[in-house]
């Protein structure tokens, strides 16, 4: 109900105003923001992933050799599978088990330390996202801005998001 109520806001308020193109008629002045992407896009977010990168690069490395280790004992596998034992071939299987573990692991490790870091990041700097919409909002006099998740269909002349970033890198 409420994604349906959403969407009708949006409907009736490009119904009655369709921009910048009305408002010096009186009408309605839209923006829409991807928030999230305005603010990923700043040049410190951009920091952020590449300190990321650094931190994680060993481990990255791991998982790159962990998936060559497996990769070559899969090949081993299927061309001497012929000729190997049952215990050789269990053993090899019993390895790569191993690896698929330590891979997993370090994959999920990875995912985790990123995400963490992420939310940090729009914790630490949703002030400064806020700011930089105020200041925006102000200079161009919005009436309205929506974030883009709830428009259906807007055209790029009403998204002010690489605005918002160029406002986050001032900053």
């Amino acid at each position: 109900m409420k994604k349906i109520f959403g969407c009708l806001v949006v409907a009736s308020a490009l119904i009655l105003g369709t921009g910048s193109v009305y408002a010096q008629d009186g009408g309605l002045k839209i923006a829409v923001l991807d928030m999230a992407t305005a603010l990923l896009n700043s040049e410190v977010a951009k920091g952020v992933d590449e300190e990321l990168q650094q931190e994680t690069s060993q481990d990255q490395e791991k998982v790159r050799n962990l998936a060559e280790q497996a990769q070559a004992l899969q090949d081993q596998l299927q061309q001497d599978a012929e000729v190997m034992s049952e215990s050789e071939q269990r053993r090899i299987v019993g390895e790569l088990q191993e690896l698929q573990n330590q891979y997993q692991f370090l994959v999920q490790k990875i995912q985790t330390l990123i995400q963490e870091r992420r939310q940090q990041f729009q914790q630490t700097y949703a002030p400064n996202l806020v700011q930089a919409i105020s200041e925006i909002v102000e200079e161009e006099d919005y009436d309205i801005v929506f974030r883009s998740e709830v428009a259906l269909h807007f055209k790029s002349a009403y998204d002010i998001t690489a605005r918002v970033t160029e406002k986050l890198n001032q900053q």
